[in-house]
């Protein structure tokens, strides 16, 4: 699952730096079910207020499950997409995603949910495969 970047930001990258505004649209044209998924789970955080929000519903197809992972996987994306949303992003298997409010608060909370005993509850024969 790669990014559809365009050539104007293509040049932008050749040149030098990047204007991270037009790089978060890239993702959010590219990437539409990941952008969807945290963009729901960002709001839902601000809505509804707590430690985390987060999706324990796998994704419809392998299409979108790619998504996740691209978005998750690449420490640039990932990082642009926190800051666009001012959270922190947590991820388990192939669809668990988390969003954390920045609030030192709940940084116990984030340490659970990506702690190895929190990586083993989250198993299940279902997520075998995915």
């Amino acid at each position: 699952m790669s990014l559809d970047v365009s050539p104007v930001l293509l040049e932008q990258a050749e040149r030098g730096e990047v204007d991270e505004a037009a790089f978060v649209d890239c993702v959010r044209e590219s990437l539409p079910y990941a952008w969807g998924m945290i963009s729901s789970l960002a709001a839902q955080l601000k809505v509804d207020g707590g430690e985390f929000a987060d999706n324990t519903t796998p994704p419809p197809d392998e299409q979108a499950r790619g998504q996740l992972l691209r978005a998750l996987a690449s420490d640039a994306i990932r990082g642009a997409l926190e800051r666009h949303f001012g959270v922190r992003l947590a991820f388990q298997n192939c669809h668990r995603v988390a969003v954390f409010p920045l609030d030192a608060a709940v940084d116990d909370r984030l340490a659970r949910f990506r702690s190895i005993r929190g990586q083993l509850l989250n198993q299940s024969p279902e997520l075998r495969d995915c």
